[in-house]
């Protein structure tokens, strides 16, 4: 099959965040399974290419208004391709999506143009059997597929999967855009992609699409409810019969100890000797004390952010560090959590440990280094750190949300099983309680290498999830040929109807990642 990603970011050329992972992850997987990928990307500031495949496209937006991006040909990866549309007037910018004062004003412009001319790179450059979208910067590809190309038979029947990473994410924006970015003001209508008088492209996404994924079981779940679904709980609802939750992988040619080249030992599940050499050196980075050794260091790598559940660390920070612990914190964000991080760092000297970075090396040294991993979200589509401690027998404080309820086993003594500690209620006081657990854990040294072992036995490889998604494009493929989904009126595809039975027994065979805890 010839799947074509399209994406507003991807390793190695570009990241803000988990999305570029997985853009590079996933590809790659599913070339190891035989299947021919390639990636549309915009091409950013400081994006080589190496040769231009069309020169010239005629892109048309707002009124007579037309525009002239280029396509061309980044590399061959991992036997995954890649293919840029080059606009510098639009991504050849400071940053991806914001830059000094804000958003930039034109993103619904920019991304725009961008869907657009990524079904031109399925058109005339790289032909797909399925396109595989993410997020709201994407979500004009089953738009438009739908609509201005619905009488284009080169492209009109293309089915797409498109994935939700994070549905707070809107990409919503005044009804004047529909003039100047060239969306077609039919779709302008509670059907469409009209949100309480604005332009929101996100729904545009879950609407139009054959088959919607989001990135953790348990998160499929929460979108449709009114606390996750940030008021797209119903179009969420609507479309259950088309969602499903498939949890993200872990690139372990990154993130394994036995093979880390970033971290001052490296160590296995048959050897955990290094994993003290690790913290060694982690206690040194943060300049503290080797006194500390004996203590259970508990780390952060996050975004400093209300989503991750920092407001719940500060509530109890002072409780927190009554016990015996270290706490070790990497991340940048919310002026008023670094500002937290700082005070609680001079409250406890030689205790706390800061970085305000993102540092890909240090992270690793955390991971590595520390005993537990504290990931108290509010909410956490999938989340990958989580996953990532488990690999390096860092055992998981986390709270029941999303990926993270999916992806740790509360550890249970009697039967020696589970792989951390989990919270469900959004409190101060279940935090802390987690965290006593864990620490009274950590005292039996027998108790705690169980729980390590138990954690990195755990298979999180994108092997499993690469094989989902291959399922599903071809359930996609199959309600699209049985004609199911949006004609070239630009009506919205029902989540009912006379469906092939291919198409039926594809989607029963998904039904359940999308409905199992």
């Amino acid at each position: 099959m010839r799947i074509l990603f399209v994406a507003s970011e991807g390793l190695p050329f570009s990241k803000t965040g988990g999305l570029a992972d997985v853009v590079e992850a996933l590809p790659k997987a599913l070339v190891a399974q035989g299947h021919e990928v390639a990636v549309v990307l915009p091409r950013y500031r400081g994006t080589k290419t190496t040769a231009v495949v069309i020169p010239s496209l005629t892109i048309p937006m707002g009124g007579t208004r037309l525009r002239f991006p280029a396509i061309a040909d980044g590399t061959q990866l991992n036997g995954v391709r890649y293919y840029f549309v080059d606009d510098p007037g639009y991504f050849d910018r400071d940053g991806l999506y914001v830059g000094s004062s804000g958003e930039y004003a034109d993103n619904a412009e920019r991304y725009t143009e961008f869907c657009r001319a990524a079904i031109e790179v399925a058109k005339h450059v790289w032909p797909a059997d399925v396109f595989h979208c993410h997020d709201w910067q994407t979500a004009l590809v089953p738009v438009l597929l739908r609509t201005s190309y619905g009488d284009d038979p080169l492209v009109k029947d293309l089915p797409v999967v498109f994935t939700i990473h994070n549905m707070g994410y809107h990409g919503l924006f005044p009804p004047s855009v529909l003039e100047s970015a060239g969306i077609p003001r039919s779709l302008f209508h509670p059907g469409g992609i009209e949100f309480f008088g604005k332009v929101n492209l996100l729904k545009g996404g879950l609407v139009f699409s054959d088959y919607l994924t989001t990135v953790s079981r348990k998160y499929a779940e929460e979108i449709q409810t009114v606390e996750y679904g940030h008021g797209l709980d119903g179009v969420a609802r609507s479309r259950s019969d088309r969602l499903v939750g498939i949890l993200n992988g872990v690139d372990y040619s990154e993130w394994d100890p036995a093979k880390d080249k970033l971290i001052a030992a490296k160590y296995s599940v048959k050897d955990l000797g290094g994993k003290q050499v690790c913290k060694q050196d982690l206690l040194g980075l943060f300049g503290l004390s080797q006194e500390h050794l004996g203590r259970p260091v508990i780390g952060i790598v996050s975004r400093f952010a209300d989503q991750k559940g920092f407001d719940l660390i500060a509530e109890k920070a002072h409780e927190l560090m009554r016990e015996e612990l270290v706490l070790v914190a990497l991340g940048t964000g919310e002026r008023k959590y670094e500002d937290f991080f700082r005070a609680l760092a001079a409250a406890y000297p030689g205790r706390v440990g800061l970085k305000i970075a993102y540092d890909n090396v240090i992270a690793h040294k955390i991971e590595a280094g520390a005993d537990m991993f504290l990931m108290p979200s509010r909410y956490e589509p999938s989340g990958l750190n989580q996953m990532y401690s488990l690999k390096y027998g860092t055992v998981p404080i986390v709270r029941a949300t999303g990926g993270l309820d999916d992806s740790i086993e509360p550890f249970d003594v009697e039967h020696g099983t589970g792989t951390g500690f989990k919270f469900k209620e959004y409190t101060g006081e279940a935090l802390l309680f987690a965290v006593r657990q864990a620490l009274h854990h950590y005292m039996d040294e027998r108790i705690w290498k169980r729980i390590q072992l138990n954690g990195m036995a755990k298979d999180f490889s994108w092997k499993g999830p690469a094989a989902e998604y291959a399922k599903l494009y071809e359930a996609a493929r199959a309600a699209r040929g049985a004609g199911e989904a949006t004609q070239s009126s630009g009506r919205a595809p029902q989540g009912s109807g006379q469906v092939s039975r291919a198409a039926r027994q594809a989607a029963r065979n998904q039904k359940p990642a999308a409905t199992s805890n």
